[in-house]
């Protein structure tokens, strides 16, 4: 087995060519199995697509379904498993800062002119920005999917998996605020008519809440994914490290090194001594990253494979994934009635489990 330190002297190996996940014809098991699984409406008249228990847009389902088929993880590969809107861009970056600090100074680390979903790929679908790849072979992706949905090369290796939850009341208003400043707009464009998806007009908040509640949002129900990789996690620790949000804001130091040490990085106590940890907290810090030119002004483009040869693709502003990242931040957006709508759910889908949070 290699060791950490092994690991950290190698050089960065060069990508000859990344291939494309929508070069296989992605939409062949989307179209087998469009007609036999359920259909609803979602908020913002999004047709969501029940596969697996779980609920999906047209955006995600396909390349979850070809990522099912034909992701192969390395041996050493990490996979970053978050719900949409949990702190994926903070997770990607911390991990990303991790695995390259033996050769990537300061000054010239990737994370400063390109938005961590760029350095991260997701499995499922491709989002990139108009710069050249990235030359360095890193062993890290990500995913929204479910656990129990994972492709099964994923489950059957010895890949690690971290998985980062949040207060699924701030989750929500997160998800509320992205929604209204991205889908709409997307719903509106060429793209929207082209996806058959039509805007009847805006949705009221409590709307979206009862849709949030009844699962209706890609990749719900919201509890039945924290709980797939939360029992996992008690039961095989060594495989998934489960992480809060609010514990990352609180003790970021603590997981910080203990998210290190779980991927095969750790610190040194020399690198300790040399403020190796404070440092990358500082670079993947929510006022460092939200600041940098790249993540206040640049875009990436998100790629859908639903058609034979063809890709559609639709732009997203890189600052839509950097609001606040405050915890506790529903205090200021949910009404008394509303916290506690959620409260009861989960108590009720994950009390039992020893998962809680302080409301």
């Amino acid at each position: 087995m290699e060791s950490s330190s092994s690991k950290m002297n190698s050089a960065p190996k060069s990508i000859e060519k990344e291939e494309n996940m929508f070069d296989l014809e992605p939409d062949n098991k989307f179209k087998q199995i469009l007609p036999t699984i359920p259909i609803k409406k979602g908020s913002w008249s999004l047709d969501l697509y029940q596969y697996e228990g779980f609920w999906y847009s047209l955006s995600h389902l396909p390349g979850m379904l070809f990522a099912q088929e034909h992701f192969k993880p390395q041996p050493n590969q990490v996979i970053l498993s978050t719900f949409p809107k949990c702190g994926t861009t903070w997770l990607k970056a911390l991990a990303f800062a991790i695995m390259t600090r033996s050769y990537e100074s300061e000054p010239t680390n990737p994370l400063l002119s390109r938005l961590s979903h760029d350095c991260v790929p997701f499995i499922e679908f491709n989002i990139r920005s108009s710069q050249q790849r990235l030359s360095l072979d890193v062993p890290l992706v990500s995913t929204h999917i479910p656990y129990t949905s994972l492709p099964k090369s994923i489950i059957k290796s010895s890949c690690k998996i971290v998985y980062l939850c949040r207060d699924p009341k701030d989750v929500f208003v997160s998800i509320w605020h992205f929604y209204n400043r991205n889908v709409t707009r997307v719903l509106e464009s060429e793209l929207g008519s082209e996806l058959g998806i039509t805007r009847e007009k805006a949705v009221l908040e409590e709307d979206v809440l009862e849709s949030f509640c009844q699962g209706l949002l890609s990749c719900g129900p919201f509890w039945d994914h924290i709980l797939g990789y939360w029992r996992v996690s008690l039961e095989s620790p060594e495989k998934i490290l489960f992480i809060k949000y609010e514990d990352l804001t609180n003790e970021t130091v603590y997981w910080v090194k203990k998210l290190a040490q779980f991927i095969g990085y750790p610190f040194s106590l020399e690198e300790e001594d040399q403020g190796i940890v404070q440092k990358i907290i500082d670079l993947c810090s929510f006022e460092n990253m939200s600041n940098l030119e790249v993540n206040k002004n640049g875009v990436v483009t998100v790629e859908i494979g639903i058609k034979k040869d063809e890709v559609s693709t639709y732009e997203l502003k890189n600052n839509m994934y950097f609001r606040k990242g405050k915890v506790g931040d529903w205090k200021n957006h949910l009404t008394p009635a509303m916290a506690i709508q959620i409260d009861q759910i989960t108590e009720k889908k994950l009390s039992s489990y020893g998962l809680t949070w302080n409301v």
